[in-house]
């Protein structure tokens, strides 16, 4: 009779612990299946980096529950994946291509992560803009108190490629005052026809 009601309450146990993880593994499918659905206008490439920044928040998520992080560390990291997600999704909508550029976002206090001195002003960056031949500035985005500034780093051929041609343009600039500031001088100086008296 004992043996029955352990075995009894132990089959109850069990039942309880099958049926609390079937919930939480029904509730975690769901909860990965509802971005993948949101995701489907994108291609492979677009759809894997939004994968790998949700895996970066989990990443964020899972260490500060830990205690390992402070808050306003977790906050600004998470701040810093909505950016990067945003700006994904906002290229990938606006080109219509599943190809993503390496993205940088950074505030205004980390631009020497990026840039050598001077740093630039983020009031006089422009879309588009190249700096340093090696970042194309993308715009800035406003997640909750913070601005980020993101940024496409370029690929070694395109730096190399605007390396030439800046340097072309240096080379060409420098010619062009001199050749004008030389035919000044001589037009200056070439001595005057004289005619002889008649």
């Amino acid at each position: 009779m004992r043996t029955e009601r352990v075995r009894g309450r132990a089959s109850l146990l069990l039942a309880l612990l099958l049926c609390t993880l079937a919930v939480g593994a029904s509730a975690q499918t769901r909860k990965g299946a509802r971005p993948a659905v949101a995701d489907t206008e994108f291609g492979p490439i677009v759809r894997a980096y939004l994968s790998y920044l949700r895996d970066q928040q989990e990443v964020v998520d899972d260490r500060v529950s830990r205690r390992e992080i402070d808050r306003s560390y977790y906050l600004h990291n998470s701040n810093r994946i909505r950016a990067l997600r945003e700006m994904a999704v906002r290229i990938a909508r606006e080109s219509g291509n599943d190809f993503l550029p390496e993205l940088e976002a950074v505030t205004q206090e980390e631009f020497d992560q990026l840039f050598d001195a001077p740093l630039p002003e983020p009031a006089a960056l422009r879309v588009g803009e190249t700096l340093e031949y090696k970042l194309r500035f993308l715009g800035a985005v406003n997640v909750r108190t913070s601005k980020f500034y993101l940024f496409a780093r370029l690929d070694p051929y395109e730096q190399a490629e605007l390396r030439q041609k800046g340097e072309a343009e240096r080379k060409a600039q420098a010619q062009a005052p001199a050749a004008s500031g030389d035919a000044a001088p001589d037009a200056a100086s070439r001595p005057r026809r004289v005619q002889p008296p008649r």
